[in-house]
């Protein structure tokens, strides 16, 4: 099926099927089930059914899934069973720690450039892999000898628009942008990364979401008598 035609969510939730998976080879299990699964990751079974069901059939009833084969699927399916080389935008703290994040280098994602726009930047290397970082001139040059595929947006929101604009000329066909903005592209598939958004949805699970009324009061009742006092001469 085509990626296109498969819900969104699924996509994410496929690569938590794939991190469970290894952990379960690494526990030195051959099988597993849908049950299992759903436990792990508190998803129903029936959702993880109907999730692997728009791929095919990878499971038998009453045996389960054979973990070495589901995962050698997931691969095939997610793309990661190929290397893919990634091009960073941004040398600043993001992009620096993406760049020596080794769990990339464990799923087939190879950092091989960082760009930059600071002079002082430019010309040096990154990390125990010796990363280079570029100047942004030579982007468009870079990509196509590094045979970059995968472009990262780790710049302020003000510029993440210009950059994404710039990648896509230079032939990037997908984008994971780490800048807090809504970018609007043609020709390339766009994956938004807004770390403050998370914990902003955390701590309104932790909160409870119920607004301090008494605060909204007083807050009323400073804009009247602000309004008053202006109207006052």
């Amino acid at each position: 099926m085509s990626p296109k035609k498969v819900p969104a969510p699924v996509a994410k939730r496929l690569a938590l099927y794939h991190r469970c998976v290894n952990t379960l080879l690494n526990l030195g299990k051959d099988t597993t089930s849908s049950k299992e699964l759903g436990e792990r990751l508190s998803l129903k079974a029936s959702q993880i059914r109907k999730d692997l069901s728009y791929f095919g059939d990878f499971g038998k009833r009453g045996t389960g899934y054979n973990l070495k084969y589901l995962r050698e699927s997931l691969e095939h399916i997610l793309g990661i069973n190929k290397p893919w080389n990634i091009g960073i935008v941004g040398a600043g703290n993001i992009g620096m720690a993406l760049s020596n994040y080794q769990g990339l280098i464990r799923d087939g994602y190879k950092v091989v450039a960082l760009f930059d726009r600071n002079p002082a930047k430019v010309g040096s290397f990154v990390g125990t892999q010796k990363i280079p970082i570029y100047s942004l001139d030579e982007m468009c040059k870079k990509i196509k000898e590094l045979s970059i595929e995968i472009g990262v947006i780790a710049v302020p929101a003000e510029h993440a628009q210009a950059v994404a604009d710039k990648l896509v000329e230079c032939g990037i066909k997908g984008i994971v942008n780490f800048a807090p903005v809504k970018l609007y592209l043609k020709g390339a598939t766009l994956e938004d990364v807004d770390i403050s958004t998370s914990f902003k949805a955390l701590t309104f699970k932790i909160w409870g979401g119920i607004p301090d009324k008494s605060a909204t009061s007083a807050s009323t009742t400073k804009s009247v008598n602000a309004r008053d006092s202006f109207g006052k001469t």
